[in-house]
């Protein structure tokens, strides 16, 4: 089997290509920026000579995105172009190189401002007016279009929770809060009690292998198990670093607690995440020594 992969170059797409390797899939991907391995080539997804790229009957997996929010709201005609365009002319060439399956990579910012009391399930009606992120925007727009235009190819969206990981460049709040906890003797926050269902980088990797095969339209979410609150992130980091720090709480009586439950992929396609907190501290702190 074949995999394609956009955005082959990032974060996820370096877990995903290694995951890929390791169950002996042959991966292929581009990305618009080439570090020199022998699986990328540089090219943009808008390219009107995609298909080119993509080998026959390949499953194609869409990472490629503006992702960071500022991004696309400092530029939100770059990040549709990309983000829906770019997105629109995948799924044109997967179509015309008779891909297996498109899988989108998309997002629980999807569902916008939620109640700190609501579970986030895949078959809520979601109100557009109401998304005031324009990275969520272009997710769940491109994902209509891929509804709704692409019937006839296999399409599997995936709402990925918040992503944490060792990188360059920290990015999650777990990723940041632990390296304040080692670095610094004050942590500040808004809520201790603010929660995501985080996950580890690994566990979105095997989690879209998993998804490998299925036929139709879905959506289903990959985030963690349950939310963990930045207080338990704080707490855990200190047990892992042996350290105790002063915690500010600027804001302790404003929490948000986003809650995209996994039931539905743990059912469909008998995954689940394995990479519990402390052991994703653990893999942090191996990528910093």
């Amino acid at each position: 089997m074949t995999v394609f992969v956009t955005g082959s170059e990032s974060f996820i797409g370096g877990f995903f290509i290694e995951k890929c390797q390791e169950f002996g899939f042959s991966v292929v991907g581009i990305d618009s920026v080439v570090s020199g391995n022998s699986v990328t080539t540089q090219a943009d997804i808008r390219d009107p000579g995609l298909a080119d790229l993509i080998p026959e009957e390949a499953i194609v997996v869409h990472l490629a995105a503006i992702s960071r929010d500022p991004d696309c709201r400092a530029d939100p005609k770059s990040a549709f172009d990309i983000n829906v365009t770019g997105t629109l002319n995948v799924a044109h060439a997967a179509r015309q190189r008779h891909a297996r399956q498109l899988i989108f990579a998309s997002s629980e910012w999807v569902y916008g401002d939620v109640a700190n009391s609501e579970v986030q399930l895949e078959d809520r009606n979601i109100d557009v007016t109401a998304i005031n992120s324009e990275y969520a925007l272009s997710k769940i727009v491109a994902e209509q279009l891929l509804k709704l235009s692409f019937s006839d190819l296999p399409t599997t969206v995936l709402r990925f929770g918040i992503v944490y990981g060792p990188r360059p460049v920290l990015a999650s709040a777990v990723e940041h809060l632990f390296d304040a906890v080692r670095s610094k003797d004050t942590v500040t926050v808004g809520a201790l009690a603010t929660a995501r269902r985080f996950i580890h980088v690994r566990d979105i990797a095997s989690g879209i292998l998993a998804s490998f095969g299925r036929d139709g339209f879905e959506i289903f979410n990959l985030s963690g198990d349950r939310p963990i609150s930045l207080g338990e992130v704080i707490d855990a980091s200190c047990e892992f670093l042996e350290r105790e720090v002063e915690i500010i709480e600027k804001a302790p009586n404003e929490p948000s607690i986003r809650n995209p439950d996994n039931s539905k992929a743990r059912t469909a396609f008998n995954w689940k995440p394995e990479i519990d907190l402390m052991a994703g501290l653990s893999d942090l702190a191996r990528s910093a020594d």
